[in-house]
């Protein structure tokens, strides 16, 4: 009976001491569209841990709830309000139209349109911030909440500045940020082999495509400098110390969840308060209805295509659609097609278009042998997850990037949408279904990905109660961000080396033409 009570109030002693912070007070600011699909992941693991929730969201929000049995929600002023999803279709076909340029301009092309967009997206959001920080009813509801941790996906400002402005210890759920790529704003990029955010290069570059390397870097540096922190100037004027700008916040997060990990992207330089967690939101699939099951089991041993280009773009011009359902017709195997708009004329009895489909149970069927996608960074991770090669059809953002990153390792193909044609999409499906090395390749990478320690999402709650627990992870960043330019290229080091270079030169040659004068004068007196 002693013993038992012994191991009894052992157990009670353990779960005590045990580090554990449930019930912690979190604020969310997210990004909507694909962006909350995976942060809402990252909620329910949190709720179901027992912390608190708030999300601020706007009224005009495309995907996120007002109402949600896991989180509580506020409404505040967002990007949302002020743009809409038609605007992402106009911009798609700008670009659609700048890829029909020569390879090497047309990324330059690309970027500027999206400068464009984002000097109208910091313009809203920087007026959205200001709204909240000069709102005092809403100020002070915030700080008598007492958050613990503010949670944000830094692609857009908002939470930044708020969680700043808070003084709370702050979470990043990143992939982008700003202009690009989370890395290139928070960790050593040498641009002779990290490829720049939109240069659509790999990390094995020639002369050629470093040069074009280093202008997409330059280009980027003077969009955030030039083009993005001078929406912000008076924001920070009136409600920081002296000196901030978006940047020196952005730096000061305690830790970056980056929304990836080297299986998918090029080995790089990193820092210690970035944690990897590409692919968190992948599950093991689910059974699929009886009526899409039954369509998938008639297929045989041809198996199944899956096809589906995204959550908000839906603006694949008539011909692209037309050439594709012809070309799926041609196929032995059956074809799930996820399409809104006109029923293309040229589909093939073989071929099931519907409004929505359960992505991830559709990749972890076993009949399914080929995935067609835009390239968005979720549904790689999918298709990683699964083993299921890749066709790409990358049409906006960072998607000719990711698919690149599949295409070098010889998990996918990549055609490109503005010149599709039953033709070429066909030979590059059937390429992708009988070439065995595509399917080998994406399974190897499947194989790595699944050989972890912990799961992606054991990781990130880990580290988002770790940044809770210790309030904060201030030991994690590195010193080198708040020093001046100068002094982190040790610029200062190197004039002081060349000035002392310089003056032992011109001593050297000083005393050299002391003493030959000198020679020089003996001579002439022997003479």
């Amino acid at each position: 009976m002693s013993s038992m009570i012994a191991i009894i109030l052992s157990g009670i002693f353990f779960l005590l001491l045990s580090p554990t912070c449930s019930g912690s007070k979190i604020l969310v600011v997210p990004v909507d569209g694909s962006h909350w699909i995976n942060m809402e992941v990252i909620l329910r693991e949190l709720h179901s841990r027992g912390h608190e929730i708030t999300v601020l969201r706007s009224a005009k929000s495309w995907f996120i709830p007002s109402t949600s049995p896991i989180f509580n929600s506020i409404n505040v002023t967002m990007l949302q309000d002020e743009s809409d999803l038609d605007y992402y279709n106009k911009m798609l076909l700008n670009v659609m139209e700048r890829r029909r340029m020569p390879t090497f301009l047309r990324s330059f092309y690309q970027q500027h349109l999206i400068t464009s967009m984002l000097s109208q997206g910091h313009e809203i959001l920087s007026r959205a911030s200001a709204t909240m920080l000069d709102d005092p009813v809403f100020m002070k509801k915030m700080q008598d909440a007492k958050f613990d941790l503010m949670l944000t996906d830094p692609a857009l400002t908002t939470g930044v500045i708020l969680g700043s402005y808070l003084k709370l210890p702050m979470v990043f759920n990143v992939r982008w940020i700003n202009n690009g790529e989370g890395h290139l704003t928070m960790a050593p990029s040498p641009v002779s082999y990290v490829p720049v955010s939109g240069s659509e290069l790999g990390d094995q570059m020639d002369f050629l495509d470093r040069t074009k390397n280093m202008l997409h870097y330059i280009y980027s540096s003077v969009e955030q400098h030039f083009f993005i922190n001078p929406y912000y100037s008076d924001l920070f004027q009136r409600h920081f110390p002296p000196g901030t700008d978006l940047l020196s916040l952005e730096l000061a997060a305690d830790m970056w969840l980056m929304r990836t990990d080297f299986v998918f992207e090029f080995p790089r330089p990193t820092m210690p308060n970035v944690v990897y967690i590409g692919g968190f939101q992948c599950k093991k699939p689910r059974p699929l209805s009886d009526e899409l099951e039954a369509f998938m089991q008639s297929s045989g041993e041809h198996g199944v295509v899956v096809m589906s280009l995204g959550t908000l773009v839906s603006a694949l011009h008539r011909e692209a659609t037309e050439a594709i359902a012809a070309a799926f017709a041609q196929l032995p195997q059956k074809v799930v097609w996820r399409f809104i708009g006109e029923k293309p004329s040229s589909l093939g009895n073989n071929t099931l278009l519907v409004n929505w489909l359960p992505q991830r149970d559709l990749l972890g069927h076993p009949k399914t042998r080929a995935f067609v996608a835009h390239g968005g960074t979720n549904g790689m991770y999918e298709a990683i997850y699964h083993g299921v090669p890749v066709l790409g059809l990358p049409l906006l953002f960072d998607q000719f990037d990711n698919v690149l990153r599949l295409k070098v390792r010889g998990a996918a193909r990549v055609l490109e949408a503005n010149s599709l044609t039953k033709k070429n999409f066909l030979e590059a499906i059937t390429d992708i279904l009988e070439t065995p090395s595509y399917r080998e390749n994406i399974q190897r990478l499947s194989r790595l990905h699944h050989d972890q320690p912990m799961s992606p999402m054991d990781t990130a709650i880990f580290w988002i109660e770790y940044v809770i627990r210790n309030k904060g992870a201030a030991h994690l960043q590195s010193v080198g961000f708040s020093l001046p330019w100068y002094t982190y290229f040790s610029l200062d080091v190197a004039l002081l080396l060349m000035a002392l270079i310089a003056a032992f030169v011109w001593a050297s040659v000083s005393v050299c033409k002391i003493l030959c004068c000198r020679t020089s004068r003996r001579k002439t007196k022997a003479e």
